[in-house]
């Protein structure tokens, strides 16, 4: 997606102006149309406000018919046929793309079983979720009914087209869709910032193979040179930090045991905002540790 500046939405033809935004409702230009005819906008959360109040103020089935658009996760037959290339790029950035055979199979089930009591797929808005918490929540809400599947269908719409939106349209103000997860070392032995800790994050999962999100050393301040996840929601899942505290202390040349008694420190966490920011740090001597959950 290329950006553009809400200015030149406001004053571009009502073509150009569907052309822009037409894909941000899946297959369904006809919203895009609808609020061209609203403009001007002061800023993105007016636009895509009004965006939304087109699709709440349309007719049932054609809200239906909008949720029905939407493709099944991790679906092989319809990547072959051909995805839009946001929603593509969407599942390739949850890891839909390299299900293990037991992933692949427990979604192939559970799409198979929402389809069949609901009628229309299941639609979650992929970048604040991990592989292991979309299967958590297709469990939570397969028991559901009909009218709370549809809302909740359309909740998640809202969800992937606001982060489309947020990536496409420049204006003075922002919509509330990133988050940030952070983490700092300090060395309380010697009381002062741990420059030059190696860190990994790692995503894990429950069926298939972790998956390294990044690796990074602190800098001067203890700190990375920038987050662990940033600029984009911080997915629901389960993670791991490890620091290489074992190799700092030795460049520092503190004296410790041999082999030291804390080399790779592991710390395991959840994250369940998105939108949030979580500080992950770590207070560090060659013979304890500590964290906390900062923001």
């Amino acid at each position: 997606m290329s950006s553009i500046l809400l200015s030149v939405l406001n004053d571009c033809s009502r073509d150009e102006f569907v052309a822009a935004l037409g894909n941000v409702f899946e297959y369904s230009p006809w919203i895009a149309e609808r609020v061209a005819i609203a403009r001007p906008f002061a800023g993105v959360q007016q636009l895509f406000d009004a965006m939304k109040t087109v699709v709440d103020q349309t007719a049932p089935d054609r809200r239906l018919a909008l949720i029905r658009g939407h493709p099944d996760l991790a679906n092989k037959t319809q990547r072959a046929a051909g995805l839009t290339a946001e929603s593509c790029a969407e599942q390739n950035g949850a890891g839909l793309d390299r299900l293990s055979d037991a992933e692949f199979k427990a979604f192939e089930r559970l799409n198979s079983a929402y389809r069949t009591k609901f009628g229309f797929p299941y639609i979650v808005c992929a970048r604040r979720h991990t592989k292991g918490s979309i299967l958590r929540d297709f469990e939570r809400r397969l028991p559901n009914d009909t009218a709370t599947e549809v809302q909740n269908s359309i909740n998640e719409i809202y969800r992937i087209a606001a982060l489309r939106v947020a990536e496409l349209v420049v204006s003075g103000d922002r919509l509330g869709v990133y988050g940030r997860l952070s983490t700092h070392v300090l060395d309380t032995h010697s009381g002062r910032p741990a420059e030059g800790v190696a860190v990994e994050l790692v995503e894990l999962s429950d069926l298939g193979a972790s998956r390294v999100v990044t690796r990074t050393i602190t800098n001067a301040d203890g700190r990375t040179d920038q987050p662990l996840i940033y600029h984009r929601p911080v997915p629901i899942g389960c993670y791991e930090l490890t620091f290489s505290v074992g190799d700092y202390f030795a460049g520092q040349q503190v004296a410790t045991s041999d082999p030291p008694f804390l080399d790779q420190i592991p710390l395991r966490f959840s994250v369940s905002g998105p939108e949030s920011h979580l500080h992950v740090p770590l207070l560090v001597t060659p013979w304890s540790y500590t964290t906390y959950r900062g923001s």
